[in-house]
């Protein structure tokens, strides 16, 4: 479906996002306890304690979306004002999926060199996040160009007590390795045993390479612009050295013969039919550039009209959709909901078995009755699940709670059979 000009405006006006009152200030003493004199009393408790600003203020369910427009979706760098619409986007996902307050922080004070150069001055961002960090119970980095992404967010990881996750590395990895997950199980294969032939080795690429190999894939080869990235080229950034393989292949199209996995986040149409029917015999394709897939489906299905194969794309109007809304607003409804210090590879990992396993599951009538035209059913046109499932609240945020449980980074003590019997309450009382 088209969305034109004018509806989109009219949807956005006067923004996304406002302020919700969780208490009524409609009286005398409502004004004397929200703030003076009664707010002193608040203000003293976490001078005090500081860890009762968990207690007395927004903080335990409040995430910050950063953002410096370096790298707005597929659009570039086109500054942080231009970046407020997504992130208030982000902030209504947040809120809709996850039960998470979010709100937008655009940053106009980090890039290197003036506006448009897509360039960002990593410490000044690390520098403004850890300033306001004190209000956040985590932070969302979101649309922050590559490299400088990887550095604000292992340094911020570091150094803050809180989550923070950068969506585009780390929301795609998760969302694309729970699909290869359940593509494995289709081919009877396990993820040790698949070749994955990768192509974009920016924020998602690097970082989707390391979810498959946290998760048990052993043989993957990546792409950039210039070919296979091999442990002979002298061109590597320190992020692509680090996957750098042991290859005779030197392009794309090399080394996806005979491949299992091709998985793209780079740039429309660098694949042909001739070069799916040279993969697997059972080959999934993971087509993921936006608007334009790396390969069209109807392509797809033209050269493998005579095999089985799973066909992935991040478009909503295209069955197998990567959509990062599966992943980050359950991911930090877990992480908060435990007060974790971070999310990590465990977590991740943990989300990703989680989405797995529940298109794995028969779909709710209700799920159903949204997507009419689409036989939701485990297979090679259904393997990841829907947005709208409601379930994901439940399963991917207790999965993610769980594993920060396990790995030690939740700062609460958590009984985990109540916890998910709490999030079914609140589940169930959502509208």
């Amino acid at each position: 479906m088209a969305y034109g000009k004018e509806e989109v405006m009219a949807y956005h006006k006067g923004g996304k996002v406002a302020v919700r009152l969780p208490r009524e200030l409609k009286t005398k003493d409502d004004l004397c306890l929200a703030y003076t004199p009664g707010v002193a009393h608040a203000v003293k408790a976490i001078a005090a304690d500081p860890e009762s600003i968990y207690d007395c203020t927004a903080k335990p369910n409040l995430v910050a979306v950063v953002s410096d427009g370096t790298a707005i979706l597929g659009l570039g760098d086109l500054g942080a004002a231009a970046s407020i619409p997504v992130m208030e986007g982000k902030a209504v996902l947040f809120k809709a999926f996850g039960d998470v307050d979010a709100w937008p922080v655009p940053l106009n004070c980090c890039r290197v060199g003036g506006a448009n150069t897509g360039k960002t001055d990593p410490k000044r961002v690390i520098e403004f996040v850890k300033a306001i960090a004190p209000q956040y119970g985590g932070v969302n980095l979101e649309d922050i160009a590559s490299p400088a992404c990887f550095e604000i967010e292992d340094t911020l990881d570091r150094e803050l007590d809180i989550p923070v996750f950068h969506d585009d590395q780390w929301g795609t990895a998760v969302i694309s390795l729970s699909g290869v997950m359940n593509y494995a199980r289709l081919a009877g294969k396990g993820l040790d045993e698949l070749k994955v032939v990768m192509n974009g080795a920016g924020a998602a690429g690097i970082r989707i390479c390391e979810m498959l190999k946290a998760a048990g894939v052993k043989d993957v080869t990546m792409c950039d612009t210039k070919g296979t990235i091999r442990k002979d080229r002298t061109d590597l950034n320190a992020f692509k050295a680090r996957h750098a393989v042991e290859t005779k292949a030197m392009t794309l199209k090399e080394a996806l013969v005979g491949a299992d996995v091709f998985i793209g986040v780079s740039a429309a149409n660098v694949l042909t039919g001739d070069d799916v029917r040279k993969m697997g015999e059972f080959p999934a394709i993971f087509a993921m550039a936006n608007p334009d897939p790396e390969i069209a489906p109807a392509e797809v299905a033209k050269a493998l009209a005579d095999r089985r194969y799973v066909m992935v794309t991040g478009r909503s109007d295209y069955p197998n959709q990567i959509n990062n809304v599966l992943g980050f607003p359950y991911l930090f409804r877990g992480a908060l909901d435990v007060r974790a210090t971070t999310i990590n590879k465990e977590m991740k990992v943990a989300a990703a078995n989680a989405l797995a396993a529940l298109a794995r599951e028969p779909v709710t009538p209700e799920v159903a009755a949204l997507y009419p035209n689409e036989k939701l059913e485990f297979g090679t046109g259904y393997i990841i699940p829907k947005p709208f499932d409601r379930r994901l609240f439940v399963e991917v945020s207790y999965a993610v709670a769980e594993a920060a449980v396990k790995t030690g980074v939740a700062r609460l003590k958590v009984d985990l059979a109540e916890y998910r019997r709490d999030l079914e309450r609140r589940n169930a009382e959502r509208v």
